[in-house]
C-alpha cells in the first residue's frame, strides 16, 4: 500500500440517449501519459488552483471538483458545458491506494450532453482519440483486447451498462453515498483478487490481480 500524497481529481461521464442504452463520451489517453497511458477513460484530470479559487463563490461543497470536470472536458474534447454546476450529478468517488507513482482522489460525475454536442478537438499530447459509445460496447472491446482500461474504469463501465436510460443512471447514482472506494487485495479460490465492497452499486466487485490494471 502507498503513502503517496493524494491529488484531487474529477471526471465527467457525459451522456446522451442512444438506441437501447445511453452513449457516453470516452477518450483514449496517449501512451506518453504518466498515468493510465493508452487507456480509455472519461474526460477529467486534476483539480488545479484556479478551480479552487473559482469554487469560493459557489454553493456546492465539491464545487472545485465540478469546475475541474467541466474545464477538463472542454480542454480535452472541445465541448463547452458552460458554468452551471447543477447539471453535474455525483456518481462515485474512487481513492485507490496501491503502490503507483500517482495517487488520485477522483470524483466521478454524470451529466447530459448539450443538444448537438460534438467532439470539436483533441487535446494535443494527452488525448489520442475520442468516441461516443455505450458502456456495454466498450466492455466488449476491452474483453476482445481491442481496448484497455484501468480497474476503476471497468467497474464503472459495468455499473453504467445496467442502465437503459440516462434517467435510470441518475436515479441509481442518488441511491448510494459518495464515499471513497478504496480497492484491496484478497485471496479468492486460491488466487489474489482486487476487490471492492459488494453493497455500493457495482455488479462486479472483484477481478484477478493478474488482469487488473490498478493505476
Amino acid at each position: 500500500m502507498s503513502e503517496l500524497p493524494v491529488r484531487p481529481a474529477a471526471t465527467l461521464i457525459l451522456m446522451r440517449e442512444g438506441e437501447g442504452a445511453p452513449q457516453m463520451l470516452m477518450v483514449r489517453r496517449t501512451r506518453a501519459m504518466a498515468f493510465a497511458a493508452g487507456a480509455w477513460v472519461w474526460p477529467g484530470g486534476r483539480v488545479d488552483k484556479a478551480d479552487e479559487l473559482a469554487a469560493a463563490a459557489q454553493a456546492h461543497e465539491d464545487a472545485a471538483f465540478r469546475i475541474a470536470a467541466i474545464r477538463e472536458t472542454h480542454e480535452e474534447v472541445g465541448i463547452d458545458l458552460g458554468d452551471d454546476l447543477d447539471q453535474l450529478t455525483p456518481f462515485a468517488r474512487w481513492l485507490p491506494n496501491f503502490n503507483v507513482e500517482r495517487r488520485f482522489d477522483t470524483l466521478f460525475y454524470l451529466a447530459r450532453a448539450p443538444e448537438g454536442a460534438a467532439i470539436a478537438k483533441l487535446q494535443q499530447g494527452e488525448i489520442a482519440e475520442a468516441c461516443w459509445t455505450s458502456a456495454s460496447a466498450m466492455l466488449e472491446r476491452i474483453e476482445a483486447g481491442d481496448a484497455t482500461a484501468i480497474f476503476p474504469t471497468k467497474r464503472n463501465l459495468e455499473r453504467l451498462a445496467q442502465y437503459a436510460s440516462i434517467a435510470e443512471a441518475l436515479d441509481d447514482a442518488a441511491r448510494y453515498p459518495i464515499a471513497p472506494i478504496t480497492p484491496w487485495v484478497e485471496q479468492r479460490g486460491g488466487e489474489d483478487h482486487v476487490v471492492i465492497a459488494d453493497d455500493i452499486g457495482y455488479p462486479v466487485t472483484s477481478e484477478p490481480l493478474t488482469s487488473a490494471i490498478r493505476a
